[in-house]
């Protein structure tokens, strides 16, 4: 089953996967989707982490298979169901599943932020529900899932230690992100990064209501001279922010860094649409830096 994204850019909407696990259903973002095959026989790793069932070459292409009933601790995944092949991170990992039920057209405005009973900040793998026909359909963090894992695919801090010391920079830079965990490391990123003026929230919807409150008053270069956001979020996307921005004729002269899991051909063509001035793949906290250096005209010998 291939996939395709049909949506226009900067809507507002994301198409979600339902599939079942252990006869609960889960959600995950069409976007990450290579493909859907039927399970085929892996080879198991040496001392893999036990949520890896193994690794499998279709096409040449060597992906890992990841246990997703072990992952959510409902016991182990028997021979059969699905695998869901995905990209994102720069990574090819397949998910075995139970079964997929269909595709959701939804809007981020219906997705509900798990709250805290449900998902500790940073700590739960659960980003979103969705309420369809009194059905709750949970969105997984795939991203969280394959970085407790392997942490090694995680946001690579330490190329900002490997930067050196910098000086401080006070320009202002507003950031929009969703995962309560990645917003804490960028900040603490760009803290170390020489970049303290720092405004961050959690969805393009909060980010984008401080931009019109700074256009009102006047303040925006005193707020912010740089956009950082990711696209994956509840209320509203980051494509929707971009779009909103470079429409404007107050706001579209400030950069709009996208910092992404999701950047691929397509993605990027999106983004490029829509105006960003860049745009990254999460895990190179470093080739950010470099980035907003470079979008605000500031040398770091």
């Amino acid at each position: 089953m291939e996939t395709k994204i049909l949506l226009e850019n900067g809507t507002n909407e994301l198409e979600v996967l339902e599939f079942t696990l252990a006869g609960n259903s889960y959600g995950i973002n069409v976007a990450k989707i290579r493909e859907i095959i039927p399970y085929q026989a892996v080879t198991p790793v040496p001392n893999a982490h036990p949520s890896i069932e193994g690794i499998f070459m279709p096409r040449d292409v060597m992906i890992t298979a990841i246990d997703l009933k072990n992952c959510l601790q409902r016991g182990e995944s028997e021979n059969g169901g699905l695998f869901i092949i995905t990209n994102f991170n720069g990574l090819d990992i397949a998910f075995h599943v139970d079964s997929v039920i269909g595709i959701h057209r939804v809007s981020w405005t219906e997705i509900i932020k798990p709250d805290s009973t449900v998902s500790n900040s940073e700590e739960g793998i659960s980003t979103g529900i969705i309420k369809k026909n009194d059905k709750l359909i949970i969105i997984l963090d795939f991203e969280k899932i394959v970085t407790d894992i392997n942490p090694e695919t995680g946001l690579k801090v330490q190329e900002i230690d490997e930067m050196g010391t910098r000086s401080r920079n006070d320009t202002p830079i507003l950031i929009a992100e969703d995962s309560a965990l990645l917003n804490k490391l960028i900040v603490e990123s760009l803290h170390k990064a020489g970049y303290v003026n720092l405004t961050h929230t959690e969805n393009g919807q909060l980010a984008w209501d401080l931009l019109s409150q700074w256009k009102v008053e006047g303040s925006l270069d005193k707020h912010a001279q740089c956009i950082i956001t990711d696209i994956e979020m509840p209320q509203m996307d980051g494509h929707r922010l971009t779009k909103l921005v470079k429409e404007d004729d107050v706001l579209k002269s400030i950069p709009v860094i996208i910092f992404s899991s999701l950047i691929n051909t397509e993605m990027r063509r999106k983004g490029e649409q829509l105006g960003a001035d860049a745009q990254l793949t999460k895990p190179e906290i470093g080739n950010l830096v470099r980035t907003i250096d470079d979008v605000l005209g500031i040398s770091q010998g």
